[in-house]
């Protein structure tokens, strides 16, 4: 009989978003995971529970032509198991859609707006960054779709496809990140309602994670409270430079909006992303992701605005909801005639210095301390890549799939 010595592992994820919820998800069904050798608790910050930021309120893309690379590669395929593992299709809303660059003029709607939120000046999203446009017949002839009939085309200057039949897809971000908590709370996982204060090291070895208990949201102040730990996971999006300030993230704000069409109006299953030229040369770019349920997403540009203490206390400007809103108006009637159901923002963690997301062990400040952050706004599509390699990492497996070592933490910190 051996004598060896098992080792025994507690990890603590900091954040309940998309990136968290799938390292809990892929860490409890490591080959070497057991409940009887490893504990894991995810620590959000949320009174609400997890996929409170971006993590539920963003649209959902996964793309082939997404990047980096040294992810998405990984991150696609894993999708595509995870879907047909748990059924995805009918419990996080998986399919495959189609994907456009549509080009036009939108019609006069009184006040348009920017649809930046008040507070920001405008940022980027880089959405397309991984896309490369190719010059094709369907631009010159306009190419619309047979099937895209919920944009007008007699608005309609051009559309160009950005990807095959198989190379995006989409989820509901939050019905995905909520199940991937679930199941891996099936296996053991905990979650625990509080706010990360620091993590804590001896030796240079990491020992814990001091925390503010929010489980009761009736009790105003409570006293610090350590979470032991062998491992620590560093996910909180935009909020990861609390616990570790020089990490080099920025946040960046973003509204939406989801609408429902009429009853018997069916949107066809794509999304587009539209350059739209409004009256007085004033020109607007806003996302639509047309969703399983008739559900239609659409969110707005980048802002710089303040990133508050929680993300409970996000601000979203009602004013740019409605420039948003406005915007697919002037380009569907069936939107125009649908119901805005939410009107909602959220904050995406964005690597300052470019390059990321910032994945691997940041050996540099502790052992045992794990960075995952820096998604920009492909969190949702990169969640199941980067879970696997920190999974593997953690377990004492070394991340086969790709080299990783343009995202390491010692790149960054």
């Amino acid at each position: 009989m051996s004598m060896d010595k098992v080792e025994q592992r507690n990890i603590v994820i900091i954040g309940g978003g998309i990136i968290g919820c799938s390292i809990a998800y892929y860490l409890s069904r490591h080959p070497s995971y057991s409940t009887s050798t490893t504990k894991i608790i995810v620590l959000e910050a949320s009174a609400n529970g997890v996929a409170q930021g971006a993590s539920g309120k963003a649209g959902g893309l996964v793309a082939k032509w997404a990047y980096p690379r040294e992810i998405v590669d990984i991150s696609f395929p894993e999708h595509i198991k995870l879907a047909e593992e748990h059924n995805g299709a009918e419990r996080w809303g998986w399919r495959f859609v189609g994907c456009g660059s549509w080009e036009g003029e939108g019609e006069v709607l009184g006040e348009s707006g920017s649809g930046i939120g008040k507070g920001g000046y405008r940022k980027s999203l880089e959405k397309t960054l991984g896309f490369e446009a190719t010059a094709s017949e369907s631009r010159a002839d306009k190419g619309l779709p047979d099937d895209l009939t919920w944009v007008k085309e007699e608005l309609t200057t051009s559309y160009s496809s950005m990807s095959g039949p198989d190379g995006t897809a989409q989820v509901h971000p939050y019905l995905f990140t909520t199940s991937m908590l679930d199941l891996a709370k099936e296996k053991g996982v905990q979650l625990v309602k509080g706010t990360a204060i620091s993590i804590e090291q001896v030796n240079h070895h990491v020992t814990g994670v001091t925390y503010h208990d929010r489980s009761d949201p009736s009790r105003i102040e409570t006293l610090p409270e350590t979470l032991p730990a062998t491992h620590v996971v560093l996910s909180a999006g935009a909020w990861s430079p609390s616990i570790i300030p020089s990490l080099p993230i920025a946040a960046t704000r973003a509204h939406s909006v989801t609408i429902h069409p009429k009853a018997g109006v069916t949107i066809s299953p794509y999304v587009l992303f539209t350059e739209i030229l409004l009256p007085h040369s004033h020109s607007v770019s806003p996302e639509i992701y047309a969703r399983p349920d008739n559900e239609v997403y659409v969110c707005g540009p980048g802002d710089d605005s303040i990133l508050p203490g929680n993300v409970d206390d996000v601000e979203v400007d009602l004013a740019a909801c409605q420039s948003i809103t406005n915007h697919v108006a002037s380009i569907s009637q069936e939107l125009r005639e649908g119901t805005v159901d939410k009107r909602q923002a959220c904050f995406l963690p964005v690597v300052r210095t470019g390059g990321g997301p910032i994945i691997g062990e940041a050996d540099k400040i502790a052992q045992g301390l794990y960075i995952a952050t820096g998604h920009t706004c492909w969190g949702i599509c990169n969640a199941p890549g980067t879970a696997k390699v920190i999974a593997e990492l953690i377990m004492g497996t070394k991340a086969r799939s790709r080299n990783l070592t343009k995202l390491a933490p010692s790149r960054f910190l």
